[in-house]
């Protein structure tokens, strides 16, 4: 059952309606699948013109929505002989950003992603996709070995943003969300990142500085959520709204800005709706990217990711 939300309520009262029918017919001997058939369409209408006019912080909602795809399922349906590394060989194990070998059709490649967890353990285990400094830290050795082996890397972002408690800060999380970034443009081997998700402030950019970055519809990437921004400007957070439409978060905005690359469509209702279909858009996309991207030689990787990053805002 999909969890439904808040602008989504004339939808849930639809499909509310449909299962009440269903049920009676189930139970009794009145033959009403016509008019099942004809809620089904007006609902199934009415969801997708909903999400056909979404507003920025609408689609802030649908991307934090808890049913969408995360990192695990990601590499089960895009890879295959995914071998998971851990550590960052100083401080320990970071669970909010995991990665290890995988294959892409046949590619060998480097994953790398968020994790947020989809129930209370997990979501504690992976501290809500947070990442820490031990965390950007395996991402940086990660990449090197990548870099080593001439693996293309592929990245997928999913968080609100690096974790700001005060220990990730005295193990120095600026300075390993720098070094990420710096590592990410450093590459010699081609890098795909996707924003699947939340893509949160200098947590999110410490693994998307790539060649290609690429985004699903109804994601949202910006250096600050919404709430913070409202909380800063108008010192309430009921103002995230606002916040969110002046920022420009949408795959959309940050298409014609030329932030991102690509947009990924989702299926009817978001990424959560048809988690395969998704899953399945997404990795077709990052094979198109790579494909494209095999041709160039390192330096001409190199600079081609400079030049994009340095051509923003210009």
């Amino acid at each position: 059952m999909v969890t439904f939300l808040d602008f989504e309520k004339p939808v849930a009262a639809l499909e509310a309606r449909i299962s009440e029918l269903r049920e009676t017919a189930e139970n009794g001997e009145i033959d009403i699948d016509a008019e099942i058939g004809k809620l089904q369409q007006r609902a199934d209408k009415l969801l997708n013109d909903t999400y056909a006019k979404l507003s920025p912080w609408q689609k802030t909602q649908v991307a934090r929505h808890p049913e969408r795809p995360h990192f695990k399922h990601y590499v089960a349906g895009i890879f295959d002989e995914f071998i998971p590394l851990a550590g960052d060989r100083a401080f320990g194990d970071d669970q909010a950003i995991l990665g290890g070998f995988a294959r892409l059709g046949k590619r060998r490649v480097m994953v790398i992603g968020h994790e947020k967890g989809d129930d209370t353990t997990s979501r504690l285990r992976h501290n809500f996709g947070m990442g820490k400094p031990e965390g950007y830290r395996k991402a940086i050795r990660l990449m090197q070995l990548a870099d080593r082996f001439g693996l293309p890397v592929i990245t997928l972002v999913d968080t609100s943003g690096a974790f700001p408690g005060v220990q990730a800060e005295e193990r120095g999380q600026a300075e390993a969300i720098a070094r990420s970034t710096e590592q990410c443009l450093a590459l010699g081997v081609p890098m795909v990142a996707a924003i699947v998700g939340e893509g949160g402030s200098g947590g999110a950019v410490a693994l998307a500085a790539a060649n290609r970055v690429l985004m699903f519809e109804h994601a949202v990437y910006s250096v600050i959520s919404p709430e913070g921004c409202a909380s800063i400007l108008w010192r309430t957070a009921e103002k995230a709204s606002d916040a969110a439409a002046a920022m420009q978060v949408t795959a959309q905005d940050l298409k014609a800005l030329g932030v991102i690359d690509r947009i990924v469509p989702e299926p009817s209702g978001g990424a959560h709706r048809d988690p395969q279909a998704a899953i399945a858009a997404l990795g077709k996309a990052v094979a198109e990217e790579l494909d494209q991207l095999a041709r160039f030689d390192s330096a001409k990787l190199r600079v081609q990711r400079a030049d994009k990053f340095l051509a923003m805002g210009s």
